[in-house]
């Protein structure tokens, strides 16, 4: 059976992006494959967090995830930190991505040009080799991501090619990964040139928003010169994310979205964006907040992390004896 493995950091309120990127998919591939979603906490610990914000925010991912339709008998639903294979495995891992390779990644350069360079944690730079970590645990075959995580997936094969090279091919698995063909990266309304990246009170929607606010922050969406509603992300993108934003609430193609605009004006056509992202968020919120209410999350993380540990021993154990590390519990 397809192994899908996919996780979230608790960095920030989540995002409509993250919802129509993430979430709004996990419930499709339980039926597809055995399927793994964790919060990568260990992850939100690379750059200076609030310990408390970063509690909540664990609490309110978990029950995002049941919110959104994920069945914790179908999937395997847990918090990273609670299997510690997680980081027995990057103890062993870091020392086959070699330090030219990381200092590539994208989203080093690009987190840590905003940073005090001497301030700059050892996470930051080797984050790539805990994801690593992350996905190869579960002998996963499918990992789900935004087109701006595409490049973890290709140096997490890089990995597994060079350490199935060096110890043996079925040492670990080779992962492909997927991209969500609509919606996969959702731009923000205030600045359609940049990413919805849970730092933008204006142009983000974030998932705890009431409905009123979602409303406003769409009709107050930057559109472009003319009066057409037309996908064109260059000279258009303002009109491009919000009927990309339409077609992943409808469940339709950017074409089927166009077609449907034809004649609108902006307004108009704000306006019936906005019906259709309250139309889906305002139940998903109830949801989410009657399972933080009950607390019922919390039973399913603790047997989520059991499944999830008793897999990830099985790689973990194949990997120390490939390496040659003694198993003194062994017969």
């Amino acid at each position: 059976m397809t192994r899908i493995l996919s996780g979230i950091k608790p960095t920030g309120n989540l995002t409509l992006g993250n919802y129509i990127g993430a979430l709004k998919h996990f419930k499709d591939f339980q039926d597809s494959g055995e399927v793994f979603i964790f919060i990568a906490d260990l992850h939100a610990l690379t750059l200076p967090i609030d310990p408390e914000f970063l509690n909540q925010n664990t609490r309110d991912l978990a029950a995002f995830y049941l919110a959104s339709g994920l069945d914790p008998k179908k999937a395997t639903i847990f918090v990273q930190s609670s299997v510690p294979a997680h980081a027995e495995l990057n103890a062993i891992m870091q020392n086959y991505l070699y330090m030219g390779e990381l200092s590539r990644m994208t989203q080093f350069k690009e987190k840590s040009a905003k940073l005090n360079q001497s301030a700059i944690g050892l996470g930051l730079f080797a984050y790539p080799v805990l994801m690593a970590c992350d996905i190869v645990l579960y002998d996963a075959d499918i990992v789900p991501v935004g087109e701006d995580q595409v490049q973890h997936v290709e140096i997490t094969r890089d990995l597994v090619n060079r350490i199935n090279k060096r110890y043996g091919d079925k040492t670990l698995v080779l992962p492909n990964y997927q991209i969500n063909k609509v919606g996969a990266r959702i731009m923000s309304l205030s600045d359609p040139t940049v990413k919805m990246s849970k730092s933008d009170p204006k142009g983000d929607i974030f998932l705890k928003d009431p409905m009123n606010v979602v409303r406003k922050k769409i009709m107050s969406a930057v559109t472009d010169m003319g009066s057409e509603v037309k996908f064109d992300k260059e000279n258009k993108p303002g009109i491009s994310n919000l009927l990309t934003i339409y077609a992943a609430m409808r469940e339709i193609s950017i074409e089927e979205a166009e077609a449907h605009f034809v004649g609108y004006r902006y307004g108009d056509f704000k306006r019936e964006v906005a019906d259709a992202v309250v139309a889906e968020l305002e139940p998903f919120q109830k949801k989410y907040q009657e399972i933080l209410e009950s607390g019922s999350y919390l039973e399913v993380l603790r047997e989520g992390a059991k499944r999830a540990d008793a897999i990830a021993k099985v790689t973990l154990k194949r990997v120390q004896k490939a390496v040659g590390l003694l198993d003194i519990y062994e017969n």
